[in-house]
């Protein structure tokens, strides 16, 4: 196995993209992902999407935006895993530089959802549930996760009011982020005041509908100046694992316990050398106020039944004890699918670089982001590190 390294990143501003279509928006990623490493080339193109076949008709996105961006001939692929087809698209880039099937390797999410009506939406993302089992009764990812908000709040004595520490930490820092869609920070009020979408998760317990686009571009760690004419220092790749659950919750030992969370972040921390307390950082799945606290209590940075109360404490802000959502999270900064892994990504690589502005982390040298799919039924994980 080969070191892996980043050597370029490139975003869009998260929001609603009506004038530009699918492989325009992954078209200018990648361009600023390029220009960031200093390449003309690749070996290859992963793109993670989850709803473009339902949203879009549109398949064989691989192919597809190679052509588009002037890469045509080139091995691509498209990796789907749900909402965590980002991280996998990584994860498959990252396999393919580090096994020594490709040496520069370039890794694009992209997601268009706000052409689409709400209802369509909402019916394309229910097809992550298990269809069967859960989609047949009408569940929607959101309440589903709603259900998990009120038993917590019941096995842990916890009021819906004390989740709002979530959404505002990351509306907080979504201000001094550029790139994210919405650049305004909420008060406890404003919170408790937000109508409900799926009781008893609010507004702004939920992540928006969101357009998107992220691209990394990867090389082995050996051959740095080779393929990378730029003067931003790579960021290693520390770790890469994949778990996985049931993907119908009540087919779980532990409705409030995230199994595949827990597994990958684990082995995450046993490939990297560390343990959850050399973290400086942490890009987690906020899709819901819920989520968020049931990840950090699977990845071992807060006892159970604990994430609640450890962020109205302050543990979860930028100067925290783990700052999560550092430039917005899902929430403030959207939640583009598909791309929302490799967003994850682009931020922690700003983070190490020390090039995250108004939302940067101070001292940070090792950050972690964790994409989950579905309602946890696929976690990936990934420690990222500079120096």
């Amino acid at each position: 196995m080969r070191d892996v390294v980043i050597i370029g990143i490139g975003d869009i501003r998260v929001g609603e993209y009506w004038d530009k279509s699918l492989r325009h928006l992954a078209h200018d990623a990648i361009m600023a992902a390029l220009k960031d490493a200093g390449v003309e080339r690749v070996d290859a193109v992963v793109v993670g999407n989850t709803l473009a076949s339902f949203l879009a008709e549109q398949g064989h996105l691989g192919a597809l935006i190679a052509d588009f961006v002037g890469l045509r001939g080139v091995e691509a692929v498209r990796v789907d895993a749900a909402d965590a087809s980002g991280a996998a698209a990584f994860r498959w880039g990252y396999m393919a530089v580090a096994g020594g099937l490709a040496d520069v390797v370039l890794v694009v999410g992209v997601e268009q959802m706000s052409e689409r009506s709400a209802e369509e939406v909402v019916r394309a993302h229910t097809s992550v549930l298990d269809q069967e089992f859960e989609g047949i009764h009408g569940a929607t990812p959101n309440s589903v996760q709603a259900l998990l908000m009120r038993r917590y709040m019941h096995e842990f004595g916890v009021a819906r009011e004390d989740f709002g520490a979530f959404p505002i930490n990351a509306h907080a820092n979504a201000v001094g982020n550029p790139q994210a869609m919405f650049r305004r920070a909420i008060s406890e009020k404003a919170y408790a005041r937000a109508g409900l979408v799926a009781e008893p998760l609010n507004m702004f317990d939920v992540s928006p509908i969101s357009d998107g686009a992220a691209a990394v571009i990867l090389c082995p760690a050996d051959k740095v100046n080779a393929y990378a004419h730029t003067d931003k220092a790579p960021v290693r790749v520390l770790a890469s694992a994949v778990a996985t659950d049931a993907v119908a919750v009540h087919d779980r030992k532990d409705p409030l316990f995230l199994q595949a969370a827990y597994l990958s972040s684990h082995a995450a921390y046993t490939q990297a050398g560390i343990t959850p307390r050399d973290v400086d950082l942490f890009e987690l799945h906020d899709s819901t106020s819920i989520m968020a606290a049931l990840s950090l209590e699977a990845c071992g940075f807060v006892a159970r039944g604990r994430a609640v109360h450890f962020a109205r404490e302050g543990g979860i802000a930028r100067n925290g004890l783990i700052p999560i959502s550092t430039m917005g999270g899902l929430k403030a900064r959207g939640n583009p699918l598909g791309a929302t892994g490799v967003y994850q990504i682009v931020e922690l690589v700003r983070q190490l670089r020390g090039d995250a502005g108004d939302c940067q982390v101070k001292h940070a040298r090792i950050g972690m982001a964790q994409n989950l799919g579905g309602t946890g039924a696929t976690a990936i994980t990934h420690i990222l590190g500079i120096g």
